[in-house]
């Protein structure tokens, strides 16, 4: 297996949030694949980082995506930032996705981490997902 279907899974994640009513009431149309340059909202989705592993066997090729989804947030305290999380994680855990290359066999949550940013206000919730693919 390679990095083959990453694309196929990444526009595919992207279609559900986007598509997601629960998220979307939240934080509007401020989810991102590429951060805009300049000034941006209080309050954003942005995919994040992704680690990727061969999980191929005698039988068939597959990989393990480890894949980030980022919610950035300049309200004081976590609230608003932890109901979004919640709505992300709803939109995302056991999705049927449809992939333009191979197919997704699963889709969990794996952790979370909540932070603050870099100025005292900004909070950062970096939820990570693990998604198992195979190339047929």
């Amino acid at each position: 297996m390679s990095y083959a279907i990453s694309e196929a899974l990444q526009t595919a994640v992207f279609a559900v949030l986007t598509g997601d009513a629960a998220v979307t009431a939240l934080v509007g149309g401020n989810i991102y694949d590429a951060v805009p340059s300049g000034a941006l909202p209080g309050f954003y989705i942005a995919l994040g980082e992704e680690k990727v592993r061969d999980l191929s066997s005698q039988t068939g090729a597959g990989a393990l995506h480890d894949l980030g989804v980022d919610i950035h947030s300049d309200a004081a305290g976590f609230q608003a930032s932890k109901a979004l999380a919640a709505a992300v994680c709803d939109a995302l855990i056991d999705v049927d996705l449809t992939l333009s290359r191979g197919s997704l066999t699963s889709l969990q949550f794996k952790f979370a981490r909540a932070r603050k940013g870099a100025s005292p206000d900004q909070r950062v919730i970096a939820l990570t997902f693990r998604a198992l693919v195979s190339d047929v």
